[in-house]
């Protein structure tokens, strides 16, 4: 996501803070001509990956990941991504929002073993009649053991491009040995073993660590780093957030899954779940609430969000972070939704067992919150100011004591590259005294 200089239009101020409300950056549009065939669904052309046949509409792009390792999968880009990503792919600090897209990698023997339990197993001839399920998270997850490859597809606000897509893929000649292409075969991104019981947040001084809160210097950036990429990275942080899932998740997330979080808390970080819902009916994401079913709405995002969880291992009793990017206050029936939607994420969320937090920028969400009464708020706040000023109190738009003590964790620094271990990653800096798992 891109950010800039907000202006307060109620105090003349100026706010670093997420400019959702003023950028987006939209995706590519192809030609008129190309639109219509693409929305008759013709494909412009045909790919082949691991013994299938993909018909690509006319304006999405083809990025074959072996070719391009360093190629970063984003979902708000119409686009089908071939292969398994590299261990370093170049990704934005944080990208909201999204289009239709498709992901498919091999299937290897470990993913095999832990097929999540929200992929549907198929074989390829019954793709024919795939339907695409409206969903809280808008995105298909499929396995096709027998073409050796899973698939995941996302879309936007209409399902039936992703659907046209997925229902035209077919199974091509057999090619023996070729179920995945050589180049891609037993490929795995390098990653160190577990961290060994030493390391790990039960042992020598883990009293620590199992705190609901804690304090530290975190780091979040689109796409969850490899292991390799954690560990070299540990010195510079204590704290990574992780974005769980979400309409509006902007990246995909081939290395985040029940082994990773439990190997990355074993080296001493600490984790923000967060969920990338829909975002408020004045905020430029096509990913938007309405004000009419926004308690509706928010409910079934933190059921989703608390599913999402439970799918990487964290427990009940963890913190989960709403991403509520920033959104024109102003709007009297706007921010008023907001608030419908946040009363029923918060509510909903702790019926699931989990602990519900926030993120958004001071200058509105969280300053929204705080002045809101009779409804139910968020237990910890993780808040967007780029001031450059690494303190969680302090903040002009809302009180010190509010979310506090160690319910607080402040965004003080935009997108910017960073360099630790001998990797680079582009990041947004924070400074944590709160609520993480």
């Amino acid at each position: 996501m891109r950010h800039a200089v907000l202006l307060s239009a109620l105090s003349g101020v100026a706010v670093l803070a997420p400019l959702g409300a003023v950028l987006w950056e939209s995706p590519a549009r192809p030609a008129p001509a190309a639109v219509a065939r693409a929305a008759a669904g013709a494909p412009g052309r045909v790919v082949h990956y691991g013994g299938l046949r993909i018909p690509v509409p006319d304006g999405w792009e083809v990025h074959r990941l072996d070719r391009d390792p360093t190629r970063c999968i984003r979902y708000d880009r119409r686009a089908v991504y071939l292969g398994r990503p590299g261990p370093r792919p170049d990704c934005p600090a944080r990208v909201v929002g999204r289009t239709s897209a498709v992901h498919i990698a091999p299937l290897g023997d470990r993913a095999r073993a832990r097929l999540r339990s929200s992929r549907t197993v198929m074989r390829p001839e019954e793709l024919a009649a795939f339907t695409v399920e409206p969903s809280a998270g808008r995105e298909a997850r499929l396995a096709l053991p027998a073409a050796g490859v899973a698939i995941t597809g996302v879309y936007g606000d209409d399902p039936a491009p992703l659907q046209r897509l997925l229902r035209g893929v077919r199974l091509g000649p057999s090619r023996p040995g070729r179920s995945v292409p050589a180049a891609e075969h037993g490929r795995t991104s390098p990653e160190p073993p577990a961290a060994s019981p030493s390391e790990s947040p039960g042992g020598g001084e883990g009293a620590e660590p199992q705190r609901a809160w804690t304090r530290g210097r975190g780091f979040d950036t689109c796409t969850a780093p490899s292991l390799d990429t954690m560990k070299r990275w540990r010195n510079a942080y204590e704290v990574t957030n992780i974005y769980i899932g979400g309409a509006a998740r902007g990246c995909a997330q081939p290395n985040l899954t029940e082994a990773w979080v439990r190997d990355v808390r074993a080296m001493g970080y600490r984790i923000t779940p967060t969920y990338v819902g829909l975002q408020a009916p004045c905020g430029p994401r096509p990913q938007r609430f309405t004000r009419r079913d926004a308690a509706k709405q928010g409910r079934e995002n933190a059921v989703d969000a608390a599913a999402e969880a439970r799918d990487l291992g964290i427990p009940p009793g963890a913190p989960i972070y709403l991403d509520m990017e920033a959104y024109d206050s102003r709007k009297k029936k706007c921010r008023e939704a907001v608030l419908d939607f946040v009363d029923a994420w918060v509510r909903e969320l702790e019926e699931q067992g989990y602990r519900p937090c926030m993120y958004s920028s001071s200058a509105s969400g969280v300053r929204d919150v705080a002045r809101a009464s009779g409804i139910g708020k968020p237990e910890g706040i993780w808040f967007a100011n780029w001031d450059g000023r690494a303190s969680v109190y302090g903040d002009p738009y809302f009180p010190d004591d509010l979310w506090s003590p160690h319910r607080r964790v402040k965004q003080y620094r935009g997108p910017h590259k960073e360099r630790h271990g001998g990797v680079t990653l582009n990041i947004d800096s924070n400074v944590v005294d709160g609520l993480v798992y």
